[in-house]
């Protein structure tokens, strides 16, 4: 049975086709436990209902067309609950629903178990028989067990389909990325496709004749890839400064090195040049994907283009596409080359398919101001080229074939990004302080290769956190301490007198060196960090020498231990590192005349990263070791929520405005506080302004980040009270979950103007303000009417027809149809506001429609008052307010019987009827 369940989900998996291959699985079923039939029903959530995608027993006239709404019959109850259902009769069950299209009258026996994907319920896989039994265990559990394996080939399936559809150039298409660089692009796609790749290269072997030759070629191919990546450095250096176009020093350093040479021409006995370049650079790529690390994670992809890039040159070929004026550029992998290649020949965004926000390509295009979008859903991009798009880098969504009204919100929004983009750069030399004189100091993350990424517009910066694994990272053996001195003098001296914060290496199980290879069972909470260099003093020793030497004629290095979890580790740490002074300060000393030896050795500043969540019960104790706390809000979020974010079945989860989060945060700035430590954080949550907003009123006194956010993070400090800022804290730290506090700094942002930095603000943000709007504008008028036929129409009725011999009964009816207009005039807005939401999905078309009826009733409400009926108005918007979300809750038990256009004209109707209804009676008592 194992075998035949690993089969269907393999053929499943492998099949192009979504519909090829749901008719061969129900089919492979049916065999397999011998039933008489088997259906597969697909979740679609824009309708709320499931619609029978294929079966082997049903009608085939009924595949594509029958839907069953998400609360209705049995096929709805499996996806309520989410969990099997087993029913021996299934026609004598309170939830059957009899649909005779698909001819399923002989059936009885019922059993049907939820496909699953991330907690969402994509569909539901049944099985019937005509004999009324209950299915037993074993067919159960295979059910079961065939639906959680089927879930997420499933899952990739529907992306693949959603863009194999007849109307692929018709309709819009919308993906959620990772946002890689901010900004806004409309313009063409033209996909990426490399001509040669190595990872589709067969490996081949060659005569020993044909080794020599190969060998030259490979000389050739390395001599001639460095002065490619100069002559993109120099077309760089025009839009960029020297700090971001480090980024080439990987390339230089691994091709300058002897590594690759070394292990291409060992491997290359008996191997062609292409094979033993293969072999070579996967082996550096494994490595590196690997680590846990999310930035050096990213350092995969750069060895991937080298690799690349050599194997043209070996092949002699030459990546050449036919480009439009302006483009947006689409590939499975972007690398760092790419943008440097193509941005100055009117490239406006790029989208990649892998990578993360730490890639080079998306730390390139931030340097380079371009759109970015990384770790897109894996899709067919062939059929993409040419085809427009909008790039939307802030939230990370893509749209293809954009319609006209969404590019016109774009275009808007475009206008208004570069109306922020300019108040931005206005302030950007202007000290960090608040309206109301609190000032916070902002630094930069570093250690990007052996460069900074420093923006050259900003005034001078320390750096909070700068990395030393790099050097490390790039080479066959452990740096010497002439090596790490040379490297960090030229740092500490190009940010003098500023501070300099270096973190001692930290790598370990997961991060391991090329020569020195670390295997254990769980790397993530293992050797790592301060535990490797205190077991190992001599490379501990060799490291703090360095920057201590360094130092001496700048003193401005802050020395910080990392993965530290216990005083012990304190302790030892700092006694390695007065170690390390006093050797370094007799040795110099030593070598100096008796006047100069007078000159004090500079001792640096020592503190710890807080990320382990035992040191938050600790730092009293730790208060009186060290001279600074710094936090790793991604770490310690990782820790707190046991939480892998580079895992993406649980990446969701990982959010630093959980509340266990920002409330362990405020305990430690507190306790900072109270024992007089300096305090600051590095991590992305001081680049969000959200985050730097509630870290300003926590009380850190200095925000490490990306030189990309410095600008931006500045500029909202400047505009907003302190004062402010403490209340949103408080209330903050009240909310119970996360989506609570991102909707409460969402709309605290924008009650501070600062909606701008807040993806609030775009496409949706604008419907959701036309909705309130639209509302309010409706519930007006038709609250005017009510009111004309309370007072003016009514009454008429009511006194002249009498006098005309006509009876109550029929003045009634013709009272009431005073509304009519009202009606009318509130269904078509209904209409109009439909249309806006045509392509939102119900779990926001269903908050605006309520909002609509609200704003109608607000508007009702103002009109009403000019009839001084205030106590009626207020029971009219309690009989409003309760029918909307009456319908509303219809809607979404009833979805398959009335559709969304239906019901927004319907709750606008009859919001707009009360108000009318109302205000007549209004004028008759």
């Amino acid at each position: 049975m194992l075998t035949t369940l690993r089969r269907i989900v393999l053929e499943f998996s492998q099949e192009t086709q979504l519909q090829i291959a749901l008719e061969r699985m129900v089919n492979q079923i049916k065999k397999a436990l011998k039933t008489d039939c088997c259906s597969v029903y697909l979740a679609d959530y824009s309708q709320q209902h499931f619609l029978l995608m294929a079966s082997d027993g049903l009608a085939q006239q009924s595949f594509g067309q029958t839907t069953i709404g998400f609360s209705e019959g049995l096929i709805g109850l499996v996806g309520q609950r989410e969990e099997p259902i087993n029913i021996a009769n299934a026609r004598e069950h309170q939830h059957f629903v009899h649909a005779p299209e698909v001819e399923e009258d002989d059936f009885n026996a019922f059993l049907g178990t939820p496909i699953i994907h991330q907690r969402k319920v994509l569909g539901i896989l049944s099985i019937q028989q005509k004999h009324a039994r209950n299915f037993t265990e074993n067919e159960e559990a295979f059910l079961v067990t065939l639906a959680a394996q089927l879930a997420n080939a499933l899952a990739n399936a529907e992306i693949k389909n959603l863009f194999n559809q007849e109307d692929k150039n018709k309709s819009v298409k919308h993906l959620l990325g990772i946002a890689g660089a901010p900004g806004i692009a409309l313009s063409q796609i033209v996909v990426y496709q490399p001509k040669v790749e190595l990872s589709t290269l067969a490996l081949k072997k060659v005569s020993v004749a044909q080794q020599n030759k190969q060998s030259k070629r490979f000389e050739r191919a390395v001599s001639k890839t460095p002065a490619e990546f100069e002559q993109l450095s120099q077309k760089l250096s025009e839009f960029i400064t020297d700090d971001n176009l480090a980024i080439f020093d990987v390339y230089k350093q691994l091709l300058s090195q002897a590594d690759i040479r070394q292990e291409v021409e060992k491997i290359g006995l008996g191997w062609q040049a292409e094979s033993a370049l293969k072999l070579v650079i996967e082996h550096y790529v494994l490595q590196f994907e690997a680590i846990d690390d999310s930035y050096l994670k990213e350092r995969a992809s750069d060895i991937r283009d080298l690799g690349n890039r050599l194997l043209l040159n070996l092949q002699q070929k030459s990546q050449k596409l036919k480009l439009p004026k302006a483009f947006i550029l689409l590939a499975d992998e972007v690398s760092a080359s790419m943008p440097a290649e193509h941005q100055h020949k009117g490239l406006k965004a790029i989208v990649s398919l892998s990578g993360s926000a730490n890639s080079h390509a998306a730390i390139l295009a931030h340097a380079l101001e371009v759109p970015a979008i990384m770790g897109l859903a894996r899709i067919p991009i062939a059929q993409f080229d040419r085809q427009q798009a909008i790039v939307d880098g802030y939230s990370g969504e893509l749209f293809i074939n954009p319609d006209d009204a969404l590019k016109r919100e774009y275009q808007y929004l475009v206008a208004q990004e570069s109306e922020l983009i300019s108040k931005i750069q206005q302030e950007v030399h202007l000290p960090t302080i608040t309206q109301d004189g609190k000032e916070i100091e902002l630094q930069l993350n570093a250690g990007l290769s052996t460069g900074f990424e420093c923006p050259d517009n900003l005034d001078a910066l320390g750096i909070g956190l700068y990395r030393t694994e790099i050097p490390f990272m790039d080479r066959h053996c452990f740096p010497s301490e002439q090596e790490q001195t040379k490297l960090y003098e030229k740092i500490l001296a190009e940010f003098s007198p500023k501070a300099v914060t270096m973190r001692t290496l930290d790598v370990g199980g997961d991060k391991s060196l090329p020569y020195f290879p670390i295997t254990e069972d769980n790397p993530f909470l293992g050797w790592r960090g301060i535990r490797i260099t205190l077991d190992h003093p001599e490379i501990f020793l060799v490291q703090v020498r360095a920057m201590i030497r360094a130092n001496q004629y700048h003193n401005n290095l802050e020395i910080m231990l990392p993965m530290v979890s216990n005083v012990n580790e304190v302790d030892e740490a700092i006694r390695l590192i007065n170690q390390a002074y006093f050797e370094v300060s007799n040795e110099e000393h030593s070598e100096v005349n008796d006047e100069l030896s007078l000159v004090q050795l500079p001792r640096p500043k020592i503190g710890i990263m807080l990320e382990v969540p035992s040191v938050i019960f600790q730092l009293e104790e730790l208060a009186q070791r060290v001279d600074f706390f710094s936090v790793g809000s991604n770490d310690l979020t990782q820790y707190l929520l046991a939480v892998d974010r580079n895992n993406a079945q649980v990446a969701s989860l990982h959010d630093a405005y959980h509340p266990t989060v920002l409330r362990a945060l405020n305990t430690i700035a507190k306790q900072s506080v109270k024992f007089k430590v300096p305090l600051s954080l590095c991590g992305e949550l001081a680049g969000e302004p959200a985050g730097a907003i509630l870290l300003l009123a926590m009380g850190f006194d200095k925000l490490s980040m990306n030189g990309h956010n410095i600008a931006r993070i500045k500029w909202v400090i400047r505009h907003v009270d302190f004062t402010r800022a403490k209340i949103i804290l408080s209330h903050t730290l009240k909310l119970t979950t996360a989506k609570q506090v991102h909707s409460y700094l969402n709309e605290q942002l924008e009650q501070l103007d600062l909606g701008g930095f807040i993806r609030l603000w775009n496409v949706m943000f604008l419907i959701f303000i036309s909705c309130i709007l639209l509302g309010a504008f409706t519930g007006f008028l038709v609250g005017l009417l009510g009111i004309g036929g309370g007072l003016v129409v009514v009454p008429a009725l009511v006194y002249l027809l009498p006098q005309l011999g006509i009876s109550h009964e029929v003045i009634m009816p013709m009272a009431l149809a005073t509304s009519l207009a009202a009606i009318v005039m509130t269904s078509s807005s209904a209409t109009i506001a439909h249309h806006k939401n045509k392509n939102i999905p119900w779990e926001i078309t269903k908050p605006l429609m309520f909002i609509v009826a609200v704003g109608a009733l607000v508007g009702a409400f103002i009109a009403d008052q000019l009839s001084a009926q205030a106590l009626k108005n207020l029971f009219a918007g309690a009989v409003i307010i309760l029918a909307t979300y009456l319908l509303v809750s219809i809607r979404a038990n009833r979805a398959s019987q009335m559709p969304g256009k239906i019901t927004l004209q319907f709750i606008s109707f009859l919001t707009g009827t009360i108000a009318s209804l109302m205000g007549m009676v209004e004028g008759l008592f």
